[in-house]
């Protein structure tokens, strides 16, 4: 049985970042409403967000103090509902992220747990003695000392986001009535954040230290035996609900590791970082690893596309700037076998942003990779350098809907506007320009409503030579050709028939059947109806 989430495209919306509609220069849920039409002409079926919860927001909202209100800067209760309604009435499903592994050092369960040894909910989070050697994901060590109790506890992140015992059965109970919760307000799922760290080794047992990376590796405080059980009482109790959807983010770019954590019984999907996350372009290792998912995968298991999120660099700067490799991926990623993720702002080129005054930067993250610099004696300049490089806030300034300026970060509010001399990239300029990206993905999303090998369809080839990838997917009715020349050169195009049809192409509207050539760094998309 086909199910929705198969044939959809979702669309992730930062929640700081997409909308403001109050004008306090938050974004928020108001302001996501409004937008609604856009998303749905643009060919949107799914939409996730980011944490929308009351925090502090040491990390963007994923240091939760309250799962069950809604952040008074995203908005109210009541706006959430008509939020959901109307996305609902768009024929938009919503999935919520949602942070199962830790709570905000200011949520009521650390407060109490913190307060005595002897409190009830003390073994609700991770109390030692000593520390062992366990490192933070965002640098420095995974423990912070609490004066008042004499003991260490554990938080895999930042020290205000504090690890829940997973192993506590009243922890699995309180969650599990979150999860609850929102899906009886209408959402249609969740993507799990960091869900393969909900189990630690209870040993505590060192983590290794790879010399030649000079990291350390986390083998014990992730992955961990009991962990995929975890997930199929999470899998089993949220596919109660009808229709309901579970990606993961699972920590890992190891397709052996990923492959564990998705399909019948477990979660939906898993986030394949294996593809997502390359840092640098290289189509051979990016063909490569779809080939590779392809052949580990079973046929309960789906895989998912994506080049962006808000941890990660815009993919069009990661990959060097160029609109038509910009296309080209898009293309990929909407047409290749799989579960789309496109990352809001992709879709008309947004550009990161970099800092040069680590005061503005927000980002925890970057922030701590700029001390940790200075610590071990770097200037202000290399340090400035690294934070950057770590910073997540590169891909997390807002949508630029129809400003003259350029946006970025500022004390006083979430954001401020900054004069920019480079070519403004906008919704608004680019709403009527059949060569704009936005129009671009526009028709890449309307082709994979109009034709399920697109969506559905097997792969009856998949190649890759010299710069050029192809792939042909096909259900009963139709084979589709997907030719993808990351080079310069003219190349030959194999596998066209008399009867192949140009569906889409970056470069021109119409195709010469007697030549058969792909021009240089052009997607094309071309049909053959099958008797």
């Amino acid at each position: 049985m086909v199910k929705w989430w198969q044939k959809s495209t979702f669309y992730e919306i930062y929640m700081p970042s997409f909308k403001d509609g109050n004008g306090d220069g938050m974004g928020d849920f108001s302001g996501i409403t409004s937008k609604l039409d856009y998303l749905k002409e643009l060919g949107i079926d799914g939409l996730w967000l980011t944490p929308f919860y009351p925090s502090p927001k040491v990390d963007n909202g994923y240091d939760i103090s309250d799962y069950q209100s809604i952040d008074p800067a995203y908005g109210t209760m009541e706006e959430f509902t008509l939020f959901i309604k109307e996305a609902h009435q768009r024929g938009i499903k919503v999935i919520a992220d949602l942070v199962l592994n830790h709570t905000s050092s200011a949520h009521k369960w650390f407060q109490e747990s913190k307060s005595s040894k002897d409190h009830p909910k003390r073994d609700w989070y991770i109390w030692r003695d000593e520390p062992n050697n366990w490192e933070s994901f965002f640098g420095g060590t995974a423990w912070e000392y609490d004066e008042a109790t004499e003991q260490y506890y554990y938080h895999a992140f930042a020290k205000e986001q504090v690890d829940l015992n997973w192993a506590n059965p009243e922890v699995k109970v309180a969650m599990f009535d979150v999860m609850k919760f929102w899906l009886e307000k209408g959402v249609d799922g969740f993507r799990l954040d960091v869900i393969n760290f909900l189990k630690i080794n209870d040993q505590f047992v060192d983590n290794p230290y790879d010399a030649e990376k000079q990291e350390q590796e986390h083998v014990y405080d992730k992955d961990q035996e009991g962990i995929l059980g975890i997930i199929e009482e999470i899998a089993a109790f949220v596919h109660q609900y009808p229709d309901t959807f579970l990606v993961g983010e699972v920590g890992s770019e190891d397709l052996d590791i990923l492959k564990q954590y998705s399909g019948l019984g477990k979660l939906d999907v898993v986030f394949n970082f294996n593809i997502g996350s390359i840092a640098e372009f290289n189509t051979t290792k990016l063909y490569q690893q779809l080939a590779d998912t392809e052949a580990a995968y079973n046929e309960t298991q789906v895989p998912t596309l994506f080049f962006g999120s808000h941890d990660m660099s815009r993919f069009i700067s990661r990959f060097g700037g160029d609109e038509d490799r910009a296309k080209l991926v898009a293309t990929l990623m909407l047409t290749a076998r799989g579960v789309p993720f496109i990352y809001f702002g992709d879709e008309i080129g947004m550009r990161d942003w970099i800092t040069d005054d680590i005061n503005k930067m927000k980002d925890v993250q970057g922030i701590m990779g700029y001390k940790l610099a200075l610590e071990a004696g770097k200037s202000h300049e290399e340090a400035l350098v690294i934070a950057n490089d770590k910073s997540r806030d590169k891909s997390r300034t807002p949508m630029q809907w129809d400003t003259s300026e350029y946006v970025g970060f500022s004390e006083q509010k979430p954001w401020i506007t900054v004069p920019n001399n480079a070519a403004l990239i906008n919704v608004e300029e680019q709403k009527n320009k059949p060569e704009s990206m936005l129009s671009f993905y526009k028709s890449l999303l309307k082709l994979r409503k109009e034709h399920a090998a697109l969506t559905l369809g097997t792969y009856e080839s998949l190649r890759y030579e010299d710069g050029l990838m192809t792939f042909v997917r096909r259900d009963e009715s139709e084979r589709v050709l997907v030719a993808l020349n990351f080079s310069e050169q003219l190349k030959a195009l194999d596998g066209l028939t008399t009867g192949s049809r140009l569906l889409l192409s970056n470069k021109r509207t119409a195709l010469d059947g007697k030549i058969r050539m792909i021009l240089g760094n052009e997607a094309m998309i071309l049909k053959e109806d099958l008797e």
